[in-house]
């Protein structure tokens, strides 16, 4: 079985800003991706059995919204094989109480922030309470790092450095990064190799493969394998569209004396059972 550890669920347009929704033109250069999500869509991509963590997203400053009661209805259509996340921006007055309700009340088990989006840094002395309660809890706690579309979404507040203090400050605490944090890759992989319990997903990266071969070589270089766990960022893609552009990055280095990309190892990481590693199993 496949984990898909970045999945996500909201109604669109409904729970997109105008601003948001014409700015997400820019997604993927050439391609205008259809951000409408539908569970049979999601599992007619995959030709495998997947279990999926999903999650909406709360982020104000970019004009995106979906109460985590939206979030635990969609898990309910398939609980043996969805895991629901709650959100929070931190950024507006009622986290604390949206923070304890969804983990309490809806029964969601962990967390996604959308830091750069909603416009805070993670490591920030005011996010020492929620840190406290989610490693208390053994909530995960999933974060985008990386780039954006968004242009009023600060860059700094995404940057996986920060994550380093984090990780230090609640050693118990385990942390996703998204993306690999690109284009900041290279910091990443030194987070999650210094901590136990940080680890990337590789979520929405296929589709910029000569990009994608350099961030795994990376991983592979630093002997990180095993930090990294698989991922879509559906809609923005699908499981096969994924599965199919991990296994083909070698193919751009044929008939070079460049390194290749070890393929077991890219074949662990695609069946890597990460609900344990994340306190979900």
């Amino acid at each position: 079985m496949i984990i898909d550890v970045h999945s996500h669920a909201w109604s669109y347009p409904e729970h997109f800003n105008d601003d948001f929704r014409h700015q997400a033109s820019r997604a993927r250069k050439g391609v205008e991706v259809d951000l409408t999500v539908r569970l049979e869509d999601y599992r007619g991509s995959a030709r495998e059995e997947v279990r999926t963590i999903v999650f909406g997203g709360k982020a104000k400053l970019s004009g995106l919204w979906v109460e985590d009661q939206y979030v635990a209805q969609y898990v309910a259509q398939d609980p043996d094989h969805l895991i629901g996340f709650m959100s929070i921006d931190p950024t507006q007055p009622n986290w604390k109480t949206e923070l304890r309700q969804g983990h309490e009340e809806l029964g969601l088990r962990g967390v996604k922030l959308l830091s750069m989006y909603a416009g805070f840094q993670p490591d920030s002395a005011k996010l020492d309470s929620f840190w406290e309660y989610t490693s208390r809890h053994g909530l995960p706690v999933l974060l985008h790092t990386g780039t954006t579309f968004v242009a009023q979404a600060p860059l700094e507040c995404t940057l996986p450095r920060h994550l380093d203090r984090v990780a230090g400050r609640f050693p118990e605490q385990r942390i996703i990064m998204a993306h690999l944090g690109h284009p900041y890759e290279g910091e990443c992989v030194a987070v999650i190799r210094k901590h136990p319990h940080v680890y990337a997903d590789i979520s929405a990266l296929h589709y910029r493969p000569f990009q994608f071969f350099h961030s795994l070589m990376l991983v592979q270089e630093y002997g990180v394998w095993d930090k990294v766990l698989f991922g879509t960022d559906y809609p923005f893609t699908t499981v096969d569209a994924t599965l199919d552009g991990l296994r083909s990055l070698n193919e751009m280095v044929e008939g070079t004396n460049l390194p290749r990309l070890d393929e077991a190892q890219i074949e662990q990481m695609i069946y890597r059972n990460s609900l344990p590693l994340l306190n979900l199993g």
